[in-house]
């Protein structure tokens, strides 16, 4: 039997939803800016002692959700033996991509050709590679970083649903981070290719990059963006983008790239800069 959340998530008009959200949280008035962060760090016990600025300090409750943290607030691992965890969440999954298709939960999977937008050629290249699914809680910083060193090559902005992407979603929805809107970024680096895919969720207001701005949501349309050589070349650790109220990452490599390290599987909480695989 379907349960009364995931009914009503089917049910909900999500593009609607997650407009008159967005209003609400780009708003710059005082009170209600005031009131909506005050409420939120009692509501999910947001440590704001990491927090670069104090809380009457944001513009808006996007400015607070995007909040930058202090300088040393999240240490990198070493990038030349590791892969980097993009920011702070749980692991939703991690494993291999095989025969094309990535484990979401429970018996439910999706296919790399999916998240990316369709394109089976890209796709191909992570065939048999790893991949890494966190889930960024309300409570989490909501920026989003490098796990490697590399070369921005491309992206698209896929439109779709913003179902929620908690684990009962995901226990109970198909194919839900390649139905969910999304922006999938392609990056070239040393160790080769690796794909960092920033999906959106419900009442999502938007995605942010640091080489184009803010992306617009909730579009109709494929948007597919090139970038020439030497454009974008970001460093492991470097911020790539942001959520604005949202969501989820999912990481792709080449096989024979990564090995993920032993202690993390589905539940394990990771932190920005923290060690998540070994180059192979």
């Amino acid at each position: 039997m379907t349960s009364p959340f995931i009914w009503l998530q089917h049910a909900l008009p999500h593009h609607a939803v997650s407009r008159f959200a967005g209003k609400f949280a780009g708003s710059e008035t005082t009170w209600l800016k005031d009131r909506l962060i005050r409420r939120f760090i009692d509501a999910y016990d947001v440590d704001m002692a990491e927090a670069a600025r104090p809380t009457e300090a944001y513009r808006s409750f996007n400015d607070f959700f995007t909040r930058e943290l202090k300088p040393g607030a999240r240490p990198l691992a070493d990038a030349a033996e590791h892969v980097l965890s993009p920011a702070d969440g749980a692991i939703s999954q991690i494993g291999t991509i095989t025969q094309g298709r990535i484990f979401q939960a429970k018996g439910r999977e999706f296919t790399a050709t999916q998240l990316l937008g369709g394109d089976p050629v890209i796709a191909e290249r992570f065939e048999g590679g790893a991949f890494a699914t966190i889930y960024l809680s309300p409570k989490d910083y909501h920026r989003v970083h490098m796990p490697a060193a590399g070369e921005l090559l491309g992206t698209v902005y896929v439109p779709g649903d913003l179902f929620s992407v908690n684990q009962v979603t995901a226990e109970n929805v198909d194919d839900l981070f390649a139905r969910n809107e999304r922006l999938a970024c392609l990056f070239d680096g040393p160790r080769g290719s690796f794909a960092s895919v920033m999906v959106g969720a419900m009442i999502v207001a938007g995605v942010e990059t640091v080489w184009g701005g803010r992306e617009t949501a909730h579009a109709g349309q494929l948007r597919y963006r090139t970038f020439a050589d030497g454009e974008h070349d970001l460093a492991a650790g470097d911020e790539m983008g942001r959520f604005f109220l949202g969501s989820t990452v999912v990481l792709l490599f080449e096989p024979g790239r990564v090995e993920w390290l032993e202690e993390f599987s589905a539940g394990n909480s990771v932190r920005m800069g923290q060690a998540l695989g070994r180059w192979a």
